[in-house]
């Protein structure tokens, strides 16, 4: 299981003081996507059913699935906000790497970056023990970033392994992001 939280940075915190929030909009609710991309032995994307993330909730192979948008990062803190789950001994052979990438929804037209998220996280656990793997705290500094490829579980000599990346990018969409994998 690969699970994402997050939250908005509260608008008493970003700049402009205070008395900003009188002559402001309302902020827009930041809406962060966590997508698995399916890659085969060459590490490309072969089909755009091989992107897993809230407008295609599971994988053909029923492999991976998502547990569907949330669009507010709301909840409860350090709690998962997005989950996929990835049942490995169901991959077909013919993928060698899942990329989990993070994205913010319609950031460009929202004026929404990294810099505005804080307790952002991805993290690696067994939904069957609940044994955290491995989690990745997105605590630099990510103005202007709009997405992340975040981390990759990938076959390694008959072994499933989980690598961190970590890049930040300003992809700002899902369709933008699987193109780095073409």
């Amino acid at each position: 299981m690969v699970g994402l939280g997050w939250d908005a940075v509260p608008e008493s915190q970003k700049s402009g003081g205070w008395l900003s929030g009188f002559f402001s909009k309302a902020p827009r609710d930041i809406d962060c996507d966590a997508s698995a991309i399916l890659c085969s032995a060459n590490g490309k994307l072969q089909h755009k059913d091989d992107v897993v993330y809230y407008g295609n909730l599971q994988h053909s192979s029923g492999s991976v699935r998502h547990s569907g948008d949330n669009l507010t990062g709301e909840g409860a803190a350090q709690a998962d906000d997005e989950q996929i789950v990835v049942q490995l001994s169901s991959v077909p052979q013919k993928y060698e790497k899942i990329v989990f990438v993070v994205n913010i929804y319609e950031a460009s037209q929202r004026g929404q970056h990294f810099g505005m998220v804080q307790n952002c996280f991805i993290r690696v656990f067994d939904a069957d023990t609940k044994n955290e793997l491995c989690k990745y705290a997105l605590s630099e500094n990510y103005d202007n970033m709009t997405a992340m490829i975040v981390g990759e579980i990938y076959r390694h000599g008959g072994d499933w392994k989980f690598g961190a990346i970590g890049q930040s990018t300003t992809d700002g969409s899902l369709d933008t992001l699987a193109k780095k994998f073409m």
